[in-house]
């Protein structure tokens, strides 16, 4: 591994610790997004903002979502959140498919920042105290989500 690679790998923390890190960062981002003022540096933290929630998502659907499923016998809030990344997907492959000085460009960003808002107020009040309160490791959790958030990084 280059020293690069490890550079941009981050220490394990717990599973729920970790995902709260990354809505901070996507909405920190969001944030910046918002007041900037050149259109570059719009386009810069778009494309930064699609590959965090990008990552964010395939960590969340392979490894966080499964576990929790299985330790409450979930057949609600599961999927309820995949089929909102599916559509979070779709916003991003538009975003990353429109140029920077389309019309709809920029409202498809401030859409995806209201739609994400919307997933983590679910997710972090509803999903993570539940599955907190199961028996999930979340520290063995977060080891497992650490190591597949560093291939990602270092794949994107």
């Amino acid at each position: 591994m280059t020293t690069a690679a490890k550079k941009n790998e981050t220490k394990p923390q717990p599973a729920i610790a970790m995902l709260k890190a990354d809505h901070k960062l996507v909405d920190e981002l969001f944030e910046q997004f918002e007041s900037a003022k050149s259109s570059e540096t719009k386009k810069t933290l778009a494309e930064q903002i699609c590959k965090e929630l990008t990552i964010h998502a395939q960590v969340e659907e392979e490894i966080f979502y499964p576990a929790v499923k299985e330790a409450l016998k979930d057949k609600q809030l599961v999927p309820e959140a995949q089929v909102e990344h599916a559509t979070l997907k779709n916003l991003i492959a538009e975003i990353e498919a429109a140029k920077d000085d389309e019309e709809m460009w920029e409202a498809r960003v401030k859409v995806l920042g209201e739609y994400v808002k919307h997933h983590v107020k679910e997710e972090q009040n509803e999903m993570f105290p539940k599955a907190k309160a199961s028996d999930l490791d979340m520290d063995e959790l977060g080891v497992m989500m650490q190591e597949r958030k560093n291939e990602l990084m270092s794949e994107a």
